[in-house]
């Protein structure tokens, strides 16, 4: 029997737009498809050998101020999280949980912050917040090619990784170069909130098949289509909405 553990770290500070809908989201697909599967919500305080036993990791979105709060508690993972990470365990990481990833953010007035440093990019505070809808056109090859969320975020981030898309409108990782997000083996970097998985069952899918590969060897041919009839008109309300003009 296949069971799949969706690991929900620090839910008490990342919980940004209700990105804990991501982890019911990726609950409910797997039990559609018969899966046996657990939310375990990593709180502070918790024994690290919770961790260890994460199928797929979420690290949602928080202010500037609960960053800060949780940096020390992440540093304390951090060994762990980058080895599950370099091991191929799918995580998506949303906003403030995607640039504590990096290694740092400069605040406007020079301050550094300092991130994980599990991946190699920073993140700058600039004037202005970037606010709206998103749609972007992903690079994973997934169809429906467009994703959609909605992104809140005073901080800039520059890297050299591949990203998770094109922005078709809104502004992504720094409103300038039509980049957002990163993907990095089985993660995924964004400032996609809202949350991202309900409306986008493509990228949902893609983060339990790859849990579902890495733990049991499953073919793409195996794995178990579902109808996202409704998912997919939500999501194509918002692409006919606010990003029309671009098509």
């Amino acid at each position: 029997m296949m069971f799949i553990q969706i690991l929900n770290l620090f839910p008490e500070l990342l919980n940004l737009y209700g990105d804990k809908g991501n982890a019911i989201t990726l609950f409910k697909r797997l039990s559609w498809r018969n899966i046996n599967a657990t939310i375990t919500n990593f709180h502070l305080g918790e024994k690290i050998e919770v961790l260890k036993k994460a199928d797929i990791i979420l690290l949602g979105g928080a202010s500037d101020f609960e960053e800060k709060i949780l940096f020390k508690h992440l540093l304390g993972i951090k060994s762990i999280l980058q080895e599950l990470i370099e091991d191929g365990v799918p995580v998506l990481a949303i906003c403030g949980g995607y640039q504590l990833l990096g290694n740092a953010y400069i605040t406007i007035d020079g301050q550094e912050v300092k991130g994980l440093g599990i991946l190699d990019f920073y993140t700058f505070g600039e004037k202005g917040r970037l606010i709206g809808n998103l749609i972007i056109k992903n690079n994973l090859g997934l169809e429906p090619k467009t994703v959609v969320g909605f992104e809140n975020h005073g901080g800039r981030t520059y890297h050299n990784y591949n990203t998770f898309g094109t922005v078709i409108t809104g502004f992504g990782n720094n409103g300038k170069d039509k980049k957002e997000g990163l993907i990095y083996k089985n993660l995924i970097g964004t400032y996609m909130h809202g949350p991202i998985l309900p409306k986008n069952p493509h990228i949902a899918d893609y983060l339990i098949f790859s849990a579902l590969k890495r733990k049991f060897g499953i073919t793409k041919e195996e794995f178990k289509k579902l109808d996202d009839t409704i998912e997919l008109r939500a999501h194509h309300k918002i692409v006919a909405l606010y990003g029309r003009k671009f098509f």
